[in-house]
């Protein structure tokens, strides 16, 4: 089984547990508040391991105490880190508010994470192993994004990417990605196609990516479950499980690093699909990032009980 390299962002989450949203100048109080290791790359990353995956995690901390917590929290869940650099500065942040229902909003500083450079991921030469996968998301700058995407496919290595934060592909890159994991607002971003009630738009965003020249695509549908598709146009609809939503943060992530663990490990597609599916299901059940994230064990278990 190959290393899933994830070439991403690291953040310390700061979160903020609130019975509603506040609207624009409104003030709200907390019930309570925490900080919490986060970031869309070492949340993918530490899904990918705790799913049973061979996981390298790429990218920049800064050099103040959040950035060793992080930095221990990695090396803790035992994903590799002798390829993350440390620049001059602070950690990447995150400022998140979870109201009741458990849906979150979130307001990002770059931080480290911005400081990354080509430079540095062009002495990182085993990043491109063909046995590899390297998993992308938006969170650190785009022309680090780009230049792992290309070396990557000059490399025979596949490419899974995460648009998010949801921004504008240059089409002559959709070609050189293998798997695309999107939700409804960045479907709706990346291919022009709103859908978030019309089961024939998600087909439509879906088919649309698969003609730019993408070879795999889910869009993940929160409660609705996940739809796939390939470049056959082969489709797979996964239900979601339902659970009691505490904390929807990182539920995208738990899925995009368990689907990929699993598909490592040489599962078909369509229980790579379940088994992601069980694990943002118990993600959402539970508060927080990385510590809502649950291990193998867990999800076969989870699975067994609801089959």
């Amino acid at each position: 089984m190959g290393n899933i390299i994830t070439v991403g962002s690291m953040n310390m989450d700061f979160v903020y547990y609130v019975r509603s949203h506040p609207l624009p100048g409104e003030t709200v109080h907390s019930v309570r508040t925490e900080t919490k290791s986060g970031g869309k790359g070492a949340n993918q990353a530490v899904a990918a391991k705790l799913s049973g995956a061979n996981v390298t995690m790429v990218g920049a901390l800064g050099k103040d105490p959040y950035s060793e917590d992080v930095l221990a929290g990695l090396r803790g869940y035992g994903v590799d880190t002798s390829s993350i650099v440390l620049k001059k500065g602070t950690i990447g942040t995150a400022f998140i508010t979870v109201d009741e229902s458990g849906q979150n909003s979130i307001v990002l500083n770059g931080g480290a994470n911005a400081l990354l450079t080509v430079q540095d991921l062009e002495c990182l030469p085993s990043l491109f192993e063909p046995s590899s996968v390297v998993l992308l998301q938006n969170e650190i700058p785009w022309d680090c994004t780009q230049y792992v995407i290309e070396t990557a496919y000059r490399r025979g290595v596949s490419v899974c990417l995460n648009p998010a934060p949801a921004l504008t592909i240059p089409p002559h890159l959709l070609p050189l990605i293998d798997i695309m994991v999107l939700n409804e607002t960045e479907a709706a971003w990346v291919t022009g196609v709103k859908v978030e009630h019309d089961e024939s738009a998600v087909r439509q965003a879906a088919s649309s990516l698969i003609r730019s020249g993408v070879k795999e695509v889910i869009l993940t549908l929160g409660a609705k479950g996940s739809f796939y598709m390939n470049e056959r146009e082969e489709v797979i609809h996964t239900p979601a499980f339902k659970v009691n939503v505490e904390d929807t943060t990182a539920a995208g992530d738990t899925f995009i690093g368990s689907f990929l663990a699993a598909r490592q490990k040489g599962l078909r597609t369509e229980s790579c699909l379940r088994w992601a599916s069980a694990a943002s299901a118990i993600a959402v059940s539970r508060a927080g990032a990385q510590s809502s994230i649950p291990d193998a064990e867990e999800v076969a278990a989870f699975l067994k009980s609801n089959a």
